[in-house]
């Protein structure tokens, strides 16, 4: 089935007998059928499965051989009326050579068959003793079919265009040059690779990581099928370890020693998006090109999706990622300062998320430096919308981290301003809002120069997408070192820095986390913060989750939305998430003209938007095309 850009796909490995293919080719259809009622529609089958990989000289045997071929015949007829792409391994005599082959099958009729290109003669195998290396390309017959032979065949689906089917063979993977690194080069989107490598102690791991480094470098998704249980355990031992990897990640893994199907839904258009953007990836002409057809059905996508893409699922692996983030949002502001020969920093500390974490990269800077933390001057500026709470976590935190604290109240500021542009203090409109966002920037910046300091930006990567920021406001700094962390994660960074601080600074950060995300422009209610942003634009939680598939996949609205409903079906209504994902849309084009007068920042994850790096976009875009697919 196909959604989206989405395919099922699975790894099968039957228990075999070794040298009686009938039995084996039973074996193949039950796992057949089993794939077909799962929904998948491409099936990669163990190296030589047809008769066993361990069947050694009996390969010669005009016996087998005959047996082979009669088993084929009858997984063809048997598995024709399924809507399935088989990949099957058998040995196959042509002329006066024997080949180790992989069969492509569909509806009866077989596509093509791959030859093992790299036979091994070291070790435990001797393959060379039997096998011919597969070079070149011809035509053979088989079965009453004329059947494309050879290396560099592409089987391509007309109905889903970027599936591209290429196939290798075991050893074909572990040497330098993997036919794999010419198939996609050459389309190739999806690699089966039907194996029987036997059990090592440490040879998962290694097998691990070459499938993981092989389809990152190719951009592809891998289907490794492991010979199991069946095979002789004369001398070897076969686990049936059954891996599939999209582009470097693992999306499902078998348990070893164990035999049966594994699947998992494959996104091969992310794939293509990923080599569109790759300007290294160079595609090249040939190839020897199979088609078929495959039908297009709905997916009841069974792929987890993160509901969090910014921020590692495991605990260790979160803190992990803090610890490294932080690291290099430090190493860039110190850079910065020891560049400009700067010895002091100046941050607005509002006593929310943001410039809570902007506070602890410029400590972590300065320790870097050796430069004594009182260098940082942390500003409170409280207004019309300032509340008890934030004002006092502002002071806790400040003294907790032994930076300079100093208060400016802006309020009589404000109003000479108002009084001077004939703005009322009761017309609580955009005015009312930004000129208390830019009488804090004018502050921090008069007060960075009396310094010969750096103002330090403190808004986030989702608040940028959004153009939720103050133009010439808090939109503006000499160095943003959180411009390219999403809310989402800017909270585990906080939290993690609550977990490693002092009992009393980590109330404080725990305080700060709990406290709703607001810029405070607004005034109070009873004494509480009456402007929580989340309530205006949106969830950050939804808004990050469209902005890393937006930028990161370039994906369309449709499957972002259909990606967003999986991910957050429990929480929210598809009509909220629609809503949603609209407001995001319209906010991020025609909020463009903020993100291309951006300070510099670091780049620390695989998004950014500076106009000088990652993102260059026209201020001026139209988003009627992507608001068009979404609203209709």
């Amino acid at each position: 089935m196909m959604q989206h850009g989405f395919l099922r796909v699975c790894c099968a490995t039957p228990q075999v007998k070794v040298a009686d293919p009938a039995h084996n080719a039973a074996q193949l259809i039950s796992l057949a059928q089993e794939a077909a009622r799962r929904g998948a529609l491409v099936v990669c089958f163990p190296e030589l499965c047809l008769s066993a990989y361990t069947c050694g000289d009996l390969f010669l045997s005009k016996r087998l051989q005959t047996g082979v071929t009669q088993a084929l015949a009858d997984l063809l007829r048997a598995t024709a009326p399924l809507d399935l792409v088989l990949v099957v391994g058998l040995p196959l005599s042509f002329g006066d050579q024997l080949y180790n082959c992989a069969a492509v099958l569909q509806r009866g009729k077989i596509l093509g068959l791959v030859p093992k290109q790299n036979i091994p003669n070291y070790g435990e195998f001797y393959e060379g003793r039997i096998f011919s290396p597969g070079r070149g390309r011809w035509d053979v017959e088989l079965l009453g079919q004329t059947v494309p032979f050879g290396e560099d065949l592409l089987f391509c689906c007309n109905s889903f265009p970027d599936l591209i089917l290429g196939v290798e063979i075991c050893e074909d993977l572990w040497v330098a040059d993997s036919p794999s690194n010419r198939l996609s080069s050459l389309g190739a989107t999806l690699i089966a690779n039907p194996s029987a490598s036997d059990e090592v102690v440490g040879k998962a791991a290694y097998r691990r990581q070459l499938l993981s480094a092989q389809s990152a470098k190719t951009l592809t998704a891998y289907l490794y099928t492991d010979a199991g249980a069946g095979e002789s355990s004369q001398d070897l031992v076969f686990s049936g370890h059954n891996l599939i990897y999209e582009n470097g990640s693992l999306l499902a893994e078998s348990q070893r020693f164990t035999t049966g199907p594994l699947f998992a839904d494959v996104d091969l258009s992310r794939l293509r998006s990923e080599r569109q953007r790759t300007s290294t990836f160079r595609g090249e002409q040939g190839g020897r090109r199979v088609f078929f057809d495959l039908p297009l059905l709905p997916l009841q996508l069974e792929r987890p999706v993160a509901k969090y893409p910014f921020v590692p699922e495991q605990a260790s692996e979160r803190a992990e990622r803090c610890e490294e983030i932080l690291r290099m949002q430090a190493a860039g502001l110190a850079t910065r300062l020891s560049h400009v020969g700067a010895r002091c920093a100046v941050v607005g500390l509002s006593g929310g998320l943001d410039s809570t974490l902007a506070l602890v990269v410029a400590c972590h800077a300065f320790d870097l430096l050796g430069l004594p933390r009182e260098g940082i001057l942390a500003v409170t500026m409280p207004c019309f919308g300032t509340t008890g709470r934030t004002r006092r976590n502002a002071e806790l935190l400040a003294k907790a981290y032994g930076v300079s604290f100093r208060e400016v109240n802006i309020l009589a500021s404000v109003r000479q301003h108002f009084q001077d542009i004939g703005q009322s203090e009761e017309d609580h409109s955009v005015t009312y809002e930004n000129a208390q966002a830019r009488e804090r920037t004018q502050v921090l910046m008069d007060l960075a120069n009396q310094r010969g300091g750096l103002v330090i930006g403190t808004g986030d990567l989702s608040e940028l997408a959004l153009g939720w920021a103050t133009y010439n406001g808090d939109h503006m700094s000499m160095y943003g070192v959180n411009a390219s962390i999403p809310k989402t994660l800017v909270r585990h960074l906080v939290s993690f820095e609550a977990g490693r601080s002092p009992d009393a600074l980590a109330a404080c950060l725990r305080d700060i986390l709990d406290t709703p995300v607001s810029p405070e422009l607004l005034p109070p209610k009873d004494g509480d913060i009456a402007q929580r942003t989340e309530d205006i634009v949106g969830p950050y939680e939804l808004h990050d989750f469209f902005l890393y598939y937006l930028l990161r996949f370039s994906m369309e609205p449709e499957k972002i939305l259909y990606l967003a409903q999986h991910a957050f079906g429990q929480e929210y209504d598809p009509s909220v998430i629609r809503r949603w994902l609209a407001t995001f849309l319209r906010r991020f084009f025609s909020q463009a003209f903020k993100r291309s007068c951006l300070p510099d920042g670091p780049k620390v994850g695989s998004i950014a938007l500076s106009p000088r790096g990652d993102w260059r976009m026209p201020s001026d875009a139209s988003a009627r095309l992507w608001l068009e697919q979404l609203l209709d």
